[in-house]
Order: structure tokens, then C-alpha cells, then sequence
């Protein structure tokens, strides 16, 4: 089974408000191009979250922390 990584965990790990950081990944969401592997894995009403170690995860933590993804 996958390991499952939450925007609970995320905001705990990096001591972020949950509520600014759901911000942060609404806009970086809207911006497709930007993040292409953010905006596939997001579902409408559903919880954040993403498979560990993922493009995806890598894309949201980016977001959530403001810095530019490195590339792999």
C-alpha cells in the first residue's frame, strides 16, 4: 500500500497555519502550467493529500512554502 502524505502533516512538519497554507495551494492549483502534477492530482471536495515521495507532494510543499521546485 502507499503511504499517504496529508496537508495536516505538511503544516505540522513546517509549522504553517493550515488555513494560509490551503491558500497558498488553491492559487498554485489555479496555475496549471506551473504546476502540472499539483493541479492532475487535485480533486474538487476532497482532502488534500498526496502520495509520498510524488511529483505532487514535491509541487504542494513548494507552494505551501513559497520556494521554487527543483526539478527531478
Amino acid at each position: 500500500m502507499t503511504d499517504i502524505v496529508t496537508l495536516k502533516t505538511i503544516c505540522e512538519e513546517l509549522k504553517i497555519d493550515p488555513r494560509e497554507a490551503r491558500e497558498r495551494l488553491r492559487a498554485a492549483v489555479s496555475d496549471a502550467k506551473a504546476n502540472p502534477e499539483l493541479a492532475k492530482a487535485r480533486k474538487p471536495r476532497t482532502p488534500w493529500q498526496w502520495v509520498k515521495g510524488s511529483a505532487a507532494e514535491r509541487e504542494a510543499r513548494a507552494a505551501i512554502t513559497g520556494t521554487a521546485e527543483p526539478k527531478k
